[in-house]
């Protein structure tokens, strides 16, 4: 028997594309898993503090999504009473550019996939 040589592989390399974000207001914060959870907590209060917006609206994509529930509780925690949650969830499609590695042969695409989205409203009860 003679040894087969393989073929080389040719394979794809997936390039993740941002995730698309509405337009962006002064109080929309949007969670990530690099970014230093004390200094978004610092900032969320101080949007808070400042009174000029009644609400925050705190966005967690996929992994960020626990990190977004856990921002808008310790918001809750630090005001008892006075601020209230109220949490909404989506599916987010995303889009990937697949590049081709080492061969010519094959043609670079795309692909879709979907993600998890979380979208939590932090406000000022209403005064009684």
């Amino acid at each position: 028997m003679a040894d087969q040589v393989p073929a080389p592989q040719q394979t794809l390399h997936r390039r993740r594309r941002p995730a698309p974000r509405p337009p962006r207001g002064p109080n929309d914060i949007y969670v990530n898993t690099k970014t230093d959870f004390r200094a978004q907590l610092g900032r969320c209060r101080r949007l808070l503090e400042a009174g000029d917006h009644g609400e925050l609206r705190v966005h967690g994509l996929g992994l960020a999504i626990g990190r977004a529930i856990n921002l808008a509780l310790q918001l809750q925690a630090s005001a008892p009473g006075t601020l209230l949650i109220s949490a909404t969830t989506s599916t987010v499609e995303l889009t990937d550019d697949m590049e081709p590695e080492g061969g010519e042969d094959l043609e670079p695409g795309s692909k879709s996939r979907n993600n998890s989205a979380i979208h939590i409203r932090v406000y000022r009860a209403p005064a009684n």
